[in-house]
């Protein structure tokens, strides 16, 4: 029986003899959030106690227990690389320098994990923007080409690893725009983003340990980075601004990271280059090479364009 239609009385009786949070959310095919929801109304409602059994107090909720389905996924890890690129808003034909420099690092450090944190489909015909002037863009269905392409080869080069895509916004349009026009086609292959990308496993959060969450958005503006660790008390790793930084923040909790991951795609490309009006953007192109030690996320290095063919990285100009 679910849990949602338990009384209070056959709640109680099943949690004293469960006791256990996620065990209780298993047995009853409920959320774990929603367990301790109803748990805390019970002790609110009736003035009791309801423990857990395992030490008779308050057991923080694991990240990774939050969610059902998979909004959200994630990995311990003790000792390994991650590498974490977005916004690459791919188009026919453009192999630029980030996505070269990209394939060079995940073949050189094997990552156990190579995350597409967002904005990897462009959507430009998808978009709830109007036309500017008689610009022209690709078709969904070369734009869908192109990354296949592109993401074939990533999936090529990262042997062994986990292929993670935690969905962005512009992502979100493939599908937002096929359930507002044919809504009856729902469930039907290849009318969601994901049936096209099978070995990608998408979600919108992805959890490194219980403090390293990696998402496409939150927080926006020029500190976005900053905004959204201090205020997730977690290192946060996001793309969305197109800009390339770390900022860290210390405090009584020790030390944790801002990370903005950048774009794939070239700031002054033909994606953009109409709706920005061909102005100045404060962004920059390349990704982020996260290194986790004792389960412990080290200062995050980034891979950093600087010119036609060459990215920065460790104290080097490298040629791709």
């Amino acid at each position: 029986m679910a849990a949602y239609f338990l009384t209070d009385d056959q709640f109680i009786e099943s949690w004293l003899k469960i006791g256990s949070p996620q065990k209780f959310a298993t047995e009853h095919c409920m959320d774990v959030r929603s367990v301790y929801n109803r748990r805390r109304s019970i002790e609110n409602r009736l003035k009791i106690k309801l423990p857990t059994l395992d030490d008779n107090r308050f057991s923080p909720l694991k990240k990774l227990e939050q969610v059902i389905g998979n909004a959200r996924r994630g990995i311990d890890m003790e000792k390994g690389r991650v590498v974490v690129f977005s916004d690459a808003h791919f188009w026919p034909d453009e192999y630029t320098t980030a996505y070269k420099a990209l394939l060079m690092i995940i073949k050189e450090f094997r990552p156990k994990v190579v995350i597409a944190n967002g904005d990897i489909f462009d959507g430009s015909q998808n978009s709830r923007h109007p036309r500017i002037g008689w610009s022209k863009s690709p078709s969904v269905k070369e734009e869908l080409e192109a990354c296949k392409d592109f993401m074939g080869n990533i999936e090529t080069a990262s042997i062994g690893a986990d292929l993670v895509w935690t969905m962005g916004n512009h992502d979100a349009r493939f599908e937002t725009f096929l359930a507002a026009q044919v809504p009856q086609y729902e469930g039907i292959s290849g009318f969601t983003l994901k049936d096209h990308f099978p070995r990608w496993q998408p979600c919108w959060s992805y959890w490194v340990n219980e403090d390293t969450c990696i998402k496409h958005r939150w927080k926006g503006g020029f500190g976005a980075g900053r905004s959204n660790a201090l205020n997730a008390g977690v290192s946060m790793i996001t793309g969305h601004t197109h800009n390339l930084a770390v900022q860290p923040i210390t405090d009584y909790n020790g030390t944790r990271y801002g990370v903005q991951t950048g774009t794939l795609a070239d700031p002054n490309g033909e994606q953009f280059v109409h709706y920005t009006e061909d102005g100045c953007k404060d962004w920059r192109s390349g990704f982020a090479l996260l290194s986790f030690e004792r389960s412990r996320l080290m200062l995050p290095e980034l891979i950093q364009v600087c010119g036609e063919d060459e990215f920065e990285f460790r104290g080097c100009i490298n040629k791709v």
